[in-house]
């Protein structure tokens, strides 16, 4: 292992402690200088938090909120875990600053934050209620005065459940539509960026064809293919709306957990098949979004099911954007192949490793491949981080604190590839990382923790982790180490 062999270190590790307890001065084993290697972002690099309104907001009822899907999805009996719900979840809707004060202590630039639909349209459409609206004056308002700039999500999943169909039915975008242009009137003048969908999978196939997340349907493969093209048509009705309800220089985008596909081994011909299995392997979603058309292969694949579309839906969904938003987790990796496809992926061994989520696999150079395979492919103006973080089975010591140091290891991790798409030119201008607190974690209910602050559901207090301490530095110094 280099200087000393393993049994040497071992045995001088076990005379150093036994002579350090008897009080004995030993000479100090030179194992190496201890340099710090300082990772340093580009000047300008926004660092910032993330949540969504259902997994932090709690007020489910509160003046004049409407019910969502998530709310109907949540109390029907095992759908999630122990039966928990988002009706009270952080109580952030009456302890929003409490929350900012958490995101100041910690030196963030940028906050992102979604708006509950039905709790500013309570019937998704038609009459919007007042009080919904000024409570997010008054959460924006209470950012900007701790200098912290919002950075607006429209729709995070809690579909107004009032809307027929939900996202099998075309009005719904329409519906989104006219949302998103009310939000852009009554708060564009201080909110400067939007988002229009979170994860446009999760809504859509999780919801409507695996039935695992709202409202748990199991469509055929043709109908859950025209809820993918509603929940697309619907960031690009939002889109427009945005844009013509904004003030100008408003930035739009979207934040889409797109499948990050990563070469098995960092040759030409493997980099060639991650980028050509992240065009084709995104093609309901981001690759139609930012191309404006469906991939002929993926017309072709879906055949008969393939979805229907009218007119002015493409040139509604490849609208232009400021940015793209990726939420980076996990990697898919794959390989070259001589097969027509040009690539195969390859499946994880069971021996892979993982955070407390099963599906969170550890492979922290996904996120330097997510932004370069999009940047190359694509061309975006701009590209934030709009989630990175993990769970962990987090548990407070004797003196009260989460010494959450895996999640420390997968944040520098992948900071530091991070680091390196920006070293090369890469156009990421910021990073959310998830999440400011733990908070309902969908269908996992409360068992699953993301946040850099403990949350104690019971008593709502908010403890730093050592995540949050360690992020806090990260920020200062622009820089991870």
């Amino acid at each position: 292992m280099g200087i000393l062999s393993r049994r040497e270190f071992g045995k001088a590790v076990a005379v150093s402690t036994a002579a350090a307890l008897a009080g004995v001065a030993l000479p100090k084993f030179a194992l190496g200088q201890g340099k710090v290697v300082s990772r340093e972002f580009p000047k300008g690099f926004l660092w910032g938090c993330a949540t969504a309104a259902y997994q932090v907001e709690g007020g489910a009822k509160d003046d004049g909120r409407g019910p969502s899907l998530w709310d109907t999805f949540s109390h029907t009996p095992g759908k999630t875990h122990d039966g928990e719900t988002g009706d009270v979840a952080d109580d952030s809707y009456h302890r929003y600053k409490e929350d900012v004060q958490l995101l100041k202590a910690m030196g963030v630039q940028t906050y992102r934050m979604s708006l509950s639909w039905s709790r500013i349209f309570p019937e998704g459409k038609g009459q919007a209620n007042a009080k919904g609206l000024d409570y997010y004056h008054r959460v924006v308002d209470e950012l900007l005065a701790n200098g912290i700039t919002p950075y607006v999500t429209l729709f995070h999943w809690d579909t107004p459940a009032a809307l027929e169909g939900g996202w099998q039915s075309r009005e719904t975008p329409k519906a989104f539509g006219e949302y998103a242009a009310y939000v852009g009137k009554h708060l564009g003048d201080k909110v400067h960026h939007f988002m229009t969908t979170n994860e446009l999978v999760c809504f859509t196939d999780l919801g409507y064809r695996e039935g695992q997340f709202a409202p748990g349907l199991k469509l055929a493969n043709g109908p859950a293919n025209q809820v993918r093209h509603n929940g697309i048509l619907a960031h690009g009705l939002g889109v427009q709306a945005l844009r013509a309800n904004t003030p100008s220089g408003t930035e739009v985008g979207l934040a889409e957990n797109a499948i990050v596909f990563v070469p098995v081994i960092e040759t030409e011909e493997h980099i060639k098949a991650a980028q050509k299995a992240t065009r084709l392997g995104n093609a309901p979603f981001l690759t139609t979004i930012l191309e404006g058309k469906y991939p002929a292969e993926y017309l072709a694949h879906e055949g008969a099911d393939a979805p229907k579309v009218e007119d002015g839906d493409l040139k509604a969904i490849g609208s232009p954007l400021d940015f793209v938003g990726l939420n980076i987790y996990t990697p898919t990796y794959v390989r070259a192949d001589d097969g027509p496809m040009g690539f195969v992926v390859e499946p994880a061994p069971t021996s892979y490793p993982h955070m407390a989520s099963p599906w969170l696999t550890i492979g922290p150079e996904c996120i330097y491949w997510g932004v370069r395979n999009v940047s190359e492919l694509w061309k975006p103006k701009e590209i934030f981080i709009t989630e990175n973080g993990c769970s962990s089975d987090d548990v407070p010591n004797a003196a009260g604190q989460i010494e959450d140091t895996d999640r420390v290891m997968y944040l520098r991790n992948h900071l530091t590839h991070l680091h390196r798409a920006a070293e090369e030119g890469y156009p990421v201008k910021g990073y959310f990382l998830w999440s400011l607190m733990d908070n309902f974690e969908w269908a996992d209910g409360y068992s699953k923790r993301f946040g850099v602050h403990y949350v104690d559901f019971k008593t709502q207090k908010r403890t730093p982790k050592l995540s949050a301490k360690w992020y806090t530095q990260v920020i200062a110094k622009n820089s991870v180490e």
